[in-house]
């Protein structure tokens, strides 16, 4: 098995590659993955080596969002720097899926969470931090990635009352798999373990403390990750992970460790809404009228009917109603920056036509 096959490297993306450069000016390149990242400046490694990596002029130029931008799983096309163990990317392959989320306060930015991963393993923890509301933020921006959710329980060996949590994860995560896990005892190990077979890359996404670095050390079965305690009067962590970085098992498969987040806003998931709260539209669907509103009055309203016998909780429906509001807000937020972008864009590039020399007849 060479260097690229155990990043991940398959028949699909040598297809892509392989349409990539027909249309390729440069005949010097080599596919390569970014294993980490940090201000623009990548670490990537092909089957001739690691290099650290900036983007060409070219490159710059042609990218306005940080979606344009390479991110820790990309497959990226480099030119190696003679005589120097650094590289130059040129291109970014078509990517097979995306988890991002809207930065932190009230700027109306994404950012890029992981990239082209198989799973995305939603992780948390069977304490007092354990949270349902923001894991069903997190199953919705699973669903819209393109990756396959999968929830995994930690910390089950000082857990009393496991069923407690899995019963709770099941009222909401319909048909998505469930581990509860013990980076401490091991148990579950060997669950997650299978779930990585064939070289497959995986997201670990949960809030600070979770366990998400103790998951990878156990995986891996050394200690690669730095652990930190959780505090005791409220169960919550510290950040440990302060970068994306994609990390190759010994087993097989690879995992990209993600910062801690306690703040989760959702970006432009409207259309996976649907998928992380099949038990609201399974009762939307049965409303008299197709622009149900779903409002206390309303006629033949099938959802308040699920809300008065008890079918639907009222918090599950609260919940539901507060993310497709953000998510409408966030869209019209993208609607109006879109525009702005594309402004600014073509003023751009009329001031640097106006900026150059005319050539004399």
């Amino acid at each position: 098995m060479n260097l690229l096959t155990e990043l991940g490297w398959k028949a699909s993306w040598e297809e892509k590659w392989m349409q990539q450069i027909e249309t390729s000016k440069k005949k010097t390149v080599q596919p390569a993955r970014v294993v980490l990242e940090h201000k623009h400046i990548y670490k990537v490694v092909s089957s001739d080596g690691e290099w650290l990596a900036t983007l060409s002029g070219s490159y710059m130029h042609q990218s306005s969002t940080r979606r344009d931008y390479p991110a820790v799983g990309d497959w990226v096309s480099v030119e190696k720097m003679p005589g120097e163990e650094k590289a130059i990317i040129h291109a970014t392959l078509p990517r097979t899926s995306i988890f991002s989320r809207k930065v932190a306060g009230e700027t109306s930015v994404e950012q890029i969470v992981a990239v082209n991963v198989d799973i995305v393993f939603l992780v948390t923890s069977m304490n007092q931090d354990f949270n349902l509301r923001r894991l069903e933020r997190y199953l919705v921006a699973a669903w819209d990635s393109g990756a396959n959710p999968v929830i995994v329980l930690t910390k089950k060996d000082v857990c009393d009352d496991p069923s407690y949590y899995l019963d709770q994860v099941e009222s909401i995560a319909f048909g998505v798999p469930v581990v509860a896990v013990s980076s401490v005892t091991a148990e579950g190990i060997d669950q997650i373990q299978e779930l990585l077979n064939d070289q497959k890359t995986a997201a670990l996404l949960g809030s600070s403390g979770v366990g998400k670095s103790s998951l990878i050390n156990a995986l891996s079965g050394n200690e690669i990750m730095a652990v930190q305690g959780i505090r005791e009067d409220d169960a919550k962590g510290k950040h440990t992970t302060t970068h994306r970085e994609l990390v190759k098992l010994p087993g097989g498969g690879l995992l990209i460790d993600t910062p801690g987040m306690r703040e989760f806003q959702l970006w432009d998931n409207s259309d996976s809404l649907d998928s992380g709260f099949k038990d609201v539209e399974g009762f939307a669907n049965n409303c008299r009228f197709r622009d149900c509103d779903h409002s206390k009055g309303q006629a033949g309203c099938a959802v308040q009917e699920a809300l008065q016998n008890g079918d639907l909780p009222q918090e599950r429906f609260t919940s539901y109603e507060k993310l497709k509001r953000e998510l409408a807000y966030i869209e019209r937020k993208n609607d109006a920056a879109a525009q702005l972008a594309e402004r600014n864009k073509w003023k751009q590039r009329t001031k640097e036509a106006r900026l150059r020399p005319t050539k004399k007849r």
